[in-house]
């Protein structure tokens, strides 16, 4: 079919699920976009529901944004809302129903959804704002429904998320053959459009596909076919689909070639590449690692830097294993990949306890040592796959800038000097919202560090303790003035490793002398 064809296949109160991940990976939005255009003209399909595992777009006109029309969406449930300013608004101004739930929940509810099952059990969740007992995932006024249930199972308090049909799913790949059958040996992951797939189906919903070519029937490899062609109602061709935002194909994401390590750009020396020197330094042989999105994947350029990347397993929850994770608007993209697995795996692995480490953003902390990256002032990025990472981690390394709006720093003689303060605090007595819980990490005995450009935080039983301080920082006037409540300070109070300060390599690989575990 053309788009528009295929965007009137979808009728008025149709639930929509769409996959994709931000910076175009897997993004179908030449599909969204005649969804979007056939609304602007006629008011048709209006009143949808839209789920989404991932966030999709490019923070402009793309991907979730399409959507974003008074009249248009009723309701959204969405694992991630940074890609589509539009959209936060209308969940601001109590414009539409808007839910935020963990990103992995979501990838794992389509699963269940698909089996016919009601719904998914899980702890995750627990003691943060998904807790029914907080928010609920709600957020906004005239969000009423409840989504997640707190039960109690064989004296284990547990959150259940519940099932609902899929009437429409909104998928990507690479060729499709006459019969409908969608290859995606182009594509930098394969998220959850298998399940997907299989939701609206068994929900007695139809698959729309968008692929970039056509290939005749019986020519595609069964072991790159990701979705049977019987599941495919509509079949969308777009032969100007790039792979991700920043280029129509990098053979190394897709894992047709692998790249040499020192084409990997190196990070400037500001306090990003400060502050993933130090978060870098806790990494051990031999670790399963997750980055998250933000300033924490920066880690993955200092290991690929020092030589480091062979010697552990990197991992993000788009379903990559392995290789150097892509930063920036195409996170979620690897360089050089091991396994490109479906995204519900990987959450299979992370809700089991499989990461040794994590290091994530972090936007508030408090005296808890609680965290807040998901909604904060007229912000909300969502949760993403947040919780379903820092909650099983066995360490958790929070990666940040000391204070955000306008922080400028100096380097002179390995000395850390404050240029000028950022106008807001990120340690405060209580987060806006609690997306990592300190009492959930204290009761698991998860080891817990807050890394900073300045400052080194660990959490205990009674609170954040600082640990480290950077040459040239006072404890006065630059740490403890800039904090809304006052740490424990340690009694061993150390100095940052003055090589974090230095242009040149650390020479880690030497020091931490990397074996083979």
């Amino acid at each position: 079919m053309t788009a528009k064809q295929a965007s009137g296949l979808i009728k008025n109160n149709d639930t929509i699920l769409i996959t994709g991940s931000g910076g175009g990976l897997m993004d179908a939005d030449f599909i969204y976009q005649a969804i979007e255009k056939r609304f602007l003209e006629t008011g048709e399909p209006n009143n949808l529901t839209l789920v989404h595992v991932t966030g999709i777009g490019n923070r402009k006109e793309k991907g979730i944004s399409r959507f974003a029309h008074k009249g248009m969406i009723k309701r959204v449930v969405g694992g991630h809302w940074f890609w589509s300013p539009q959209m936060i608004k209308l969940a601001f101004e109590n414009e539409i129903e808007a839910y935020n739930l963990p990103q992995g929940v979501l990838s794992l509810l389509m699963r269940e959804i698909a089996g016919g099952r009601k719904g998914l059990l899980t702890s995750l969740g627990l003691i943060t704002f998904i807790d029914p007992r907080r928010e609920g995932g709600k957020l906004n006024q005239i969000t009423k429904e409840d989504l997640v249930e707190l039960v109690n199972i064989t004296g284990e308090e547990l959150l259940f998320y519940k099932s609902f049909p899929i009437n429409v799913a909104i998928v990507r790949g690479t060729t499709a053959d006459e019969e409908g059958n969608i290859s995606v040996e182009q594509e930098a992951a394969n998220l959850d459009i298998l399940s997907s797939a299989q939701a609206a189906y068994n929900s007695s919903g139809i698959v729309i596909a968008q692929v970039k070519r056509l290939a005749q029937r019986k020519t595609l490899n069964p072991q790159m076919v990701k979705i049977p062609g019987f599941m495919v109602r509509a079949l969308v061709v777009n032969p100007e689909q790039w792979q991700t935002c920043e280029g129509e194909y990098n053979p190394s994401f897709s894992g047709e070639i692998r790249i040499p390590m020192h084409e990997i750009e190196s990070l400037d020396f500001d306090i990003r590449k400060i502050v993933a020197r130090r978060a870098a330094m806790e990494l051990k042989p031999g670790a399963i690692v997750n980055l998250g999105f933000g300033i924490a994947d920066g880690v993955a350029n200092i290991t690929a830097e020092e030589h480091l990347s062979e010697k552990i397993v990197f991992t993000i929850e788009q379903g990559l294993i392995g290789g150097v994770p892509a930063k920036g608007d195409i996170f979620g993209a690897a360089f050089n990949p091991d396994a490109i697995i479906d995204a519900p795996y990987q959450f299979d692995f992370y809700h089991g306890g499989g990461l040794d480490m994590t290091f994530l953003g972090m936007a508030q902390a408090d005296q808890e040592g609680n965290v807040n990256v998901s909604k904060f002032g007229e912000n909300l990025p969502g949760c993403g796959g947040f919780i379903d990472i820092s909650q099983n981690a066995k360490e958790v390394i929070f990666c940040a800038s000391f204070t955000a709006g306008g922080l400028k720093v100096s380097i002179e003689n390995d000395e850390l000097k404050i240029v000028q303060e950022g106008r807001v605090k990120k340690f405060i007595v209580e987060v806006e919202q609690i997306t990592f819980s300190g009492e959930w990490a204290a009761q698991h005995n998860q080891r817990v560090l807050y890394v900073t450009e300045r400052a080194v935080f660990k959490l205990n039983k009674d609170g954040l303790e600082l640990v480290e301080i950077a040459h040239g920082v006072d404890l006065e006037r630059d740490i403890l003035a800039q904090m809304d409540f006052v740490p424990k300070i340690s009694e061993s109070l150390k100095t940052m490793d003055p090589r974090i300060f230095r242009p040149e390599k650390m020479n880690l690989e030497e020091e931490i002398k990397w074996q083979d575990a």
